[in-house]
């Protein structure tokens, strides 16, 4: 496991800068998927070089990718999933909470996983030990030194609670599962920042009631649960699965200890 945790790092980095390298410009070509949704030739670059590099270090370990359809077949038990660009609008946008996500699923739960906000200048990532960690990087996308520190949940006040939710996909089912907690604070984020904003302390929950696919929630829930939150379907209250068929999540909740979920039931 601590050859996948070097290897994921070193990949997220990469196609960090790849990214930047697009996201600097004056202009890039957006153009749109089928689903309507848009991709850019940095979803591209990034996409290769993590496909490319997973290939080659862990050829026994298939890779579901969210730009290669072809990768979106039946689950095996064991596989990488990734989101070479995970908040495409927020890169478009120009708003900078846009991530890399690469995680490690095995038997329907994600092991291990990095998220790079390149933009950001923040690196969450688990590490074979089954710890979280997070670490600094510069304006060039590289690590900065002696940055890496341990996170983890807090315990959470249940009457002042603080909420992070979707920048870009917020709805009213949203807002009305967030109006049955005790909120002193809400904040909102894109991408997979969030699940890493509530595995860092710095917010208590984060509710999904949207679309959202396996490969935009598998590294944020990786390293969630490493911090010592976990996340939910609000259905049933069952820990999010992966490998399901076609790929889609259903509404679900990301918190940390001390938040009352008990009323969903």
């Amino acid at each position: 496991m601590e050859e996948i945790e070097v290897e994921i790092r070193r990949l997220a980095l990469e196609a960090g800068r790849a990214i930047m390298a697009v996201y600097e410009r004056e202009d890039f070509e957006v153009a749109e998927k089928e689903d309507a949704s848009p991709v850019t030739e940095a979803d591209l670059a990034a996409d290769a070089i993590i496909h490319a590099g997973l290939a080659a270090a862990f050829p026994e370990i298939p890779v579901v990718t969210e730009e290669r359809v072809e990768t979106h077949g039946d689950a095996p038990d064991r596989f990488f999933i990734v989101d070479p660009l995970d908040g495409t609008k927020e890169f478009v946008k120009r708003r900078g909470d846009f991530t890399v996500n690469i995680a490690l699923v095995e038997q329907g739960r994600p092991v291990m996983g990095v998220v790079l906000a390149p933009a950001r200048g923040r690196l969450f990532r688990t590490n074979a030990a089954g710890g979280a960690l997070q670490e600094e990087t510069d304006a060039l996308v590289h690590p900065v030194a002696d940055s890496e520190v341990s996170i983890a949940v807090r315990d959470a006040d249940p009457e002042r609670l603080s909420v992070v939710a979707s920048k870009s996909h917020n709805n009213p089912e949203t807002e009305a599962v967030i109006a049955r907690f005790h909120v002193a604070e809400t904040r909102n984020a894109g991408s997979s920042l969030k699940f890493c904003l509530v595995a860092a302390g710095e917010a208590d929950l984060y509710p999904r009631l949207g679309p959202t696919m396996e490969w935009d929630t598998a590294a944020g829930h990786a390293v969630l649960r490493a911090a010592g939150g976990e996340v939910r379907d609000l259905k049933h209250l069952r820990p999010l699965a992966y490998g399901k068929a076609g790929w889609k999540n259903p509404h679900f909740i990301a918190y940390g200890p001390g938040v009352p979920i008990d009323w969903l039931e």
